[in-house]
């Protein structure tokens, strides 16, 4: 019998994601100890005693705000995501979260759920009462979107169909992305433009430094007056103080988001839902399937894709003797690697290295079995994180 992998799942994961892990070569659960690898959605791991065997997280989601990405990393730990398999799902959302704004939806149900439903004069209460609650069309408004990846993209081809003028931003915009960019959308040179031009705001970044108060006290004044916020990517990407602010000069019109915070909870211009942007079945099942496949390729192959914090590696198999090296990205590691393994009498049949900021990592295919010792040696090498073994079975 071959490899055998034991994965421990801490969420609820979606069946169908989790049959991509066959029985026997995968075991999964909740209550499973020792594991080569770890399946997430929400659970916080930062204060978890990850063990020492774990080779590899999958969070079947975007998102990894959860994970302790800097200690994985220090390990040789890919983490891997799933990004764009919960799109659709989020961009349905915030098409929800427009015409909730410009209709005035979240007031106007308020109102229906006090009304008395035995009242003989019912007709003429909601008659008198819907002018309250008059708004606005999508067609011809401006969307201004802040992040253009799978979401921001779909956003911005949904609300295009739908008659609106597109602005979009994105200083790292990637290649795939921007071939799925619609022709109409207009490139923006800054957030500020956005901010500037836009009756509808929408972001789609990840949390980072870089995007922590994206809009906030320094530039929430700069939006067209009773413009529409919407936030789907993450609570930190907006200040609440400057959005409550913003809400109670008029300055914003509506603050849409999907992180319920204490700070904006109950204010009438907020309308905040309970992270329901990746909430579908069809979008848990995409995550699932992703990411386990993602993880099956790693734990059986070596190969990376859609690591946050490791570069993507791929490389077909020629021979059954592979090793895979996570190593710091620092000079001469390839040599190093090359040497270790020329003086153990194993000939280099193919090899590849990639690196991504401080991390690199190396798949090399040798024509003959590996030793113990030669493995030993390679995690001697200064700078080397985690070195595996994958041979195949004839």
């Amino acid at each position: 019998m071959g490899r055998q992998f034991r994965i421990l799942v801490l969420n609820q994961i979606s069946a169908n994601g989790l049959k991509r892990l066959p029985a026997p070569t995968y075991t999964t659960g909740k209550d499973i100890r020792d594991p080569d690898a770890i399946l997430v959605r929400s659970a916080d791991m930062h204060a978890m005693d990850i063990p020492a065997n774990v080779k590899a997280i999958a969070r079947a989601g975007a998102g990894t705000n959860n994970i302790p990405l800097q200690a994985m990393s220090a390990r040789g730990v890919p983490v891997f995501n799933a990004p764009g398999a919960n799109a659709n799902a989020v961009m349905e959302l915030v098409l929800a979260g427009m015409l909730m704004a410009a209709r005035n939806l979240a007031p106007a149900l308020r109102f229906v759920d006090k009304l008395d439903p035995g009242a003989a004069d019912l007709d003429q209460v909601v008659e008198d009462g819907k002018k309250n609650f008059a708004g606005f069309e999508l067609a011809g408004q401006t969307l201004g979107i802040i992040g253009l990846g799978k979401i921001g993209c779909l956003v911005a081809d949904a609300a295009i169909k739908l008659g609106m003028h597109v602005l979009g931003y994105d200083p790292e915009i990637t290649v795939d992305a921007a071939w799925s960019l619609p022709a109409q959308v207009k490139r923006a040179g800054s957030v500020t433009d956005v901010l500037k031009h836009a009756n509808f705001i929408s972001l789609h970044v990840p949390l980072v430094e870089a995007t922590r108060n994206l809009v906030g006290q320094a530039n929430m004044s700069l939006t067209r007056h009773g413009a529409i916020l919407l936030n789907f990517s993450r609570e930190g990407v907006v200040n609440d103080a400057a959005a409550l602010a913003a809400l109670d000069s008029g300055q914003l019109g509506w603050y849409v988001c999907d992180f319920p915070s204490g700070k904006i909870l109950r204010h009438p211009k907020v309308v905040a839902l309970p992270h329901l942007g990746a909430s579908t079945r069809e979008a848990e099942e995409n995550c699932a399937i992703m990411v386990a496949d993602q993880l099956r390729d790693y734990l059986e192959q070596g190969t990376i894709i859609n690591a946050v914090n490791f570069p993507n590696v791929s490389m077909g198999r020629e021979s059954r003797f592979r090793v895979a090296i996570a190593n710091a990205n620092v000079p001469n590691m390839l040599g190093q690697i090359s040497t270790a393994m020329a003086q153990a009498g194993l000939n280099i049949h193919n090899m590849v290295n990639k690196s991504r900021g401080d991390m690199a990592y190396t798949l090399v295919d040798v024509d003959s079995p590996v030793a113990d010792s030669v493995i030993a040696a390679l995690m001697g090498i200064k700078g080397v994180l985690a070195v595996r073994y994958l041979p195949q079975a004839e």
